[in-house]
């Protein structure tokens, strides 16, 4: 059977093109965004990518074709779908019909978090042998791959709350049907699907309606957005998770940093996490993933065990060059809080040491100039930030100078490059934040940083 996958670079799309190879089905993809990690983890799968939508990619024609829910009618491979009569379905539907059913499901939901939380989740099972299937928003380092169909009953998804695709409006997560459930966080984002915080929640309510009353719900206790879901209506037990307080799980930091904290169940210390990741956030992560292991069955012990080896997700903080004692980042932060946690927590570990936050507005709720005032205020821990402001963007970066005062604007990438080499000081951290290519940026600032005779 032959699977096309249209928007298949997506980090969920690309996932689902392995699972279905992993299945034995002949899969095939076309997208526009042609660009690594993903496309280079499909082609090594030996799967076979086509840049751009034609109708001519349809050729020969597919058994079945998943639609991303990036593209919409008038793209003319989807045009060529309908006229065709091809079978299509969205990728959660497919998903849950051929990959989730009968499954033990445990999904991981919320703003933020999301990847990470996923990714600990299934490490954490994969060292105890229960060797899960699982989809992941990006490349866990641990496993190398962001989708695989695993050897048990046991799959751990990320649980998306954006809509599935243009027929059907719905949340992914719908479709799962997990038995249990993570709720990282909720703010709004998405702007350009939900008209405001309380769409969102419904679709959180909806996801919650499926969870069995003999299935487990983890949150943090100090959530009102997710308490207002929980109040909608909740069928199933609810475990909250803290940080230096009482809860049903709770963690003592140990280190400010969040490098090193105790896990405690219900009062009683169960061992301590000593890790290579930082920051509140991850504590929290670590806990709601420490939290579900234990429901499947796995001791706490065992699981903090699993954490001190977990190696993060690729474009998480992840280091990807180290220049004359200068370190560069690759960090996927796109909504405010994502990016003020993401380098409050890198403050707490270098100290005074010099931090530069380079920022691309690139999701469509920060395209659409939604939180404006929080932006402005995500910045803080950083001692220069610089935002691209690139030409197609609909709205001027320097309303946000007002309150974010030693933001810098720049409305090209080489611009940004010169800057930082002026600017840069020796062990010096530099941080450059997007969910997407960044223009390219990533390799031509190594590249200027290693020929830049006044560095070292």
């Amino acid at each position: 059977m032959h699977i096309h996958i249209l928007g298949i670079c997506g980090t969920f799309m690309g996932g689902l093109a392995l699972i279905a190879r992993e299945l034995g089905y002949q899969v095939s993809g076309s997208d526009t965004n042609v660009y690594p990690p993903m496309s280079t983890q499909l082609q090594q799968q030996g799967i076979s990518l086509m840049e751009g939508y034609r109708a001519e990619n349809l050729q020969p024609l597919p058994d079945l074709v998943i639609i991303g829910n990036a593209l919409s009618r008038g793209n003319p491979e989807v045009e060529a779908v309908l006229n065709l009569g091809l079978p299509y379905s969205s990728g959660a539907q497919w998903l849950a019909e051929h990959v989730l059913q009968k499954k033990w499901v445990l999904a991981v939901a919320g703003t933020h978090g999301k990847t990470t939380t996923t990714s600990m989740l299934s490490w954490i099972l994969e060292q105890q042998g229960f060797m899960p299937g699982f989809l992941v928003g990006g490349i866990p380092l641990n496993f190398g791959i962001s989708a695989r169909l695993g050897e048990s009953d046991f799959f751990v998804i990320e649980a998306d709350e954006y809509d599935c695709a243009f027929f059907d409006k719905r949340s992914k997560f719908v479709h799962y049907r997990p038995r249990t459930v993570i709720l990282n966080n909720l703010e709004y984002d998405h702007a350009d699907i939900f008209p405001d915080l309380a769409a969102i929640q419904r679709q959180f309510h909806y996801l919650l309606r499926t969870v069995p009353s003999e299935g487990l719900v983890i949150a943090p206790q100090h959530d009102a957005n997710l308490t207002a879901v929980l109040e909608m209506g909740c069928w199933t037990p609810v475990l909250k998770t803290a940080i230096n307080e009482n809860a049903h799980w709770s963690a003592q930091l140990q280190k400010s940093d969040g490098s090193a904290f105790t896990v405690l169940l219900k009062g009683q210390p169960q061992g301590q996490v000593q890790w290579q990741l930082t920051g509140e956030h991850n504590v929290y992560n670590a806990l709601s993933a420490i939290a579900a292991a234990h429901h499947v069955g796995i001791l706490p012990a065992a699981a903090i065990e699993a954490l001190a080896d977990f190696q993060s997700v690729k474009r998480r903080m992840e280091v990807i060059a180290k220049i004359k004692g200068v370190t560069l980042y690759d960090d996927f932060a796109h909504h405010p809080t994502a990016i003020k946690t993401t380098l409050a927590g890198l403050r707490q570990q270098v100290g005074k040491q010099q931090i530069i936050a380079v920022i691309e507005p690139r999701s469509n709720t920060m395209r659409m100039g939604v939180h404006t005032d929080n932006l402005a205020q995500s910045f803080s821990a950083a001692d220069v930030a610089i935002m691209y402001q690139p030409p197609e963007l609909k709205w001027d970066l320097s309303a946000l100078q007002h309150k974010a005062p030693h933001l810098e604007i720049y409305p090209s990438i080489s611009a940004i490059i010169q800057r930082i080499q002026a600017v840069v000081e020796e062990n010096g951290h530099i941080v450059l934040m997007s969910n997407g290519s960044f223009a390219g940026i990533y390799q031509q600032l190594q590249t200027a940083l290693e020929n830049d005779t006044g560095m070292g």
